[in-house]
């Protein structure tokens, strides 16, 4: 004789799939880059101060460098700090960056798309261009300018 299951396992089991669904959504779930403002492309330049390895999105954060060449300073009269999110480190890493070859003090210059909302915060697009060790670029330009520059993620800045 075959047993049916009883009310109480059926109920007990749609728990069970509902419980799974919710813990392997967020897992599979991944933010869109949706806050990033796709139709604007912001060339800066900067001094950086943190990498951040991560699986999902590598992170460099750095000082901005303003046009005339100087440390850029906010009203609070702080140096502006500014980061960007990349890919994983593992596929980053693959590019030549690293923690090792963007210590404290590397100046380079970057493509982003920044944040909608304005933060000081944008997606990576594109080459890095890093300059030299303590060689900035000229006031109002950018590190693919510098004798000696290398790029890091593709082959034209």
């Amino acid at each position: 004789m075959k047993k049916q299951p009883t009310k109480a396992w059926m109920i007990a089991g749609l728990f069970a799939f509902a419980a799974l669904g919710l813990t392997v959504t967020p897992a599979l779930a991944h933010h869109s880059f949706a806050m990033y403002d796709q139709t604007k492309t912001v060339t800066l330049t900067g001094v950086a101060h943190q990498f951040v390895a991560q699986a999902n999105h590598a992170e460099l954060h750095f000082y901005l460098v303003s046009p005339d060449g100087k440390l850029a300073k906010g009203a609070d009269g702080k140096y502006v700090d500014y980061g960007i999110e990349m890919a994983g480190a593992a596929a980053v890493a693959a590019q030549g960056i690293t923690a090792d070859t963007f210590p404290v003090g590397t100046i380079f210059s970057v493509k982003v798309n920044p944040l909608r909302d304005g933060s000081n915060f944008g997606s990576r697009v594109g080459t890095i261009a890093k300059c030299p060790a303590k060689t900035p670029p000229a006031a109002g330009k950018t590190c693919d300018s510098v004798s000696g520059s290398t790029l890091l993620g593709g082959t034209a800045f």
